[in-house]
């Protein structure tokens, strides 16, 4: 591929107490975007860490000079860490993946050559590589979501994407927590936007700890849940409205 036909990359990688993973996060990501030869940054959001995380990425910004550190002073949650690393985002496409290393970046080439045909691609984890609770969680949520929703995709919280910066225009994201794949998943479904998924390789987690699976995590997901359905029918009841003018 030439620069000419990649498309410009930002790469967003949410991180909260990373420290023993960030470095590597970011070498591994960097590697991956050079070598396809377009333009890209890489940007890490700090959530608050309580550890060295900020310190470690700006110990390395420079060497890369494409890196960028966005800092939250306190832990905002998930969500509200990719909302400000797809606010900072200024490229054509959105990378999103996380800094714990438990996705093999390398798969981004595989994501490339799907985005001629899809606005989202939600890749789903295919020997997800975590607890049996958490599985089941997630067995859960994604047939709730399908209940609510009807099919949106197989593997909703991958936090592994490839996506248009556009659709962030397009579709609203509230949530500070875990709710944030929902919304933009399922509020893109519901303006035609195009999802394509593929699997990918999940790798164990070989540091730091999981919050996913706590159960204020997964309560205040239900609360944004909630609040949502209520929300999507509004949105949608006035662009249709918009439309019609």
């Amino acid at each position: 591929m030439g620069e000419s036909t990649v498309p410009s990359i930002s790469a967003v990688l949410p991180a909260w107490n990373e420290e023993a993973n960030v470095e590597k996060a970011v070498r591994d990501v960097t590697a991956v975007l050079e070598s396809l030869g377009g333009d890209f940054e890489v940007i890490v959001v700090d959530d608050g860490s309580r550890d060295r995380t900020g310190e470690v990425v700006k110990g390395l910004m420079p060497e890369f000079p494409r890196l960028r550190l966005v800092p939250h002073p306190v832990n905002r949650g998930y969500g509200g860490a990719l909302r400000s690393g797809f606010t900072a985002a200024t490229k054509e496409l959105v990378f999103l993946t996380p800094a714990d290393n438990q996705f093999d970046v390398q798969e981004l080439h595989k994501l490339l050559p799907l985005i001629p045909e899809a606005d989202i691609i939600n890749p789903y984890r295919a020997n997800r590589q975590d607890p049996a609770h958490r599985r089941l969680n997630a067995a859960a949520w994604n047939g709730l979501m399908r209940l609510l929703f009807g099919y949106v995709a197989r593997d909703i919280d991958c936090g592994f994407k490839l996506f248009r910066r556009a659709v962030i225009n397009r579709v609203t994201l509230t949530s500070n927590g875990a709710f944030l794949d929902t919304e933009l998943l399922v509020g893109a479904k519901a303006r035609g936007l195009r999802i394509v998924e593929t699997p990918v390789t999940h790798l164990p987690r070989t540091a730091g700890s999981q919050t996913g699976a706590k159960l204020r995590v997964i309560l205040k997901a239900f609360r944004e849940l909630i609040r949502y359905w209520w929300r999507l029918r509004r949105e949608l009841a006035n662009e249709r409205k918009q439309e019609q003018l």
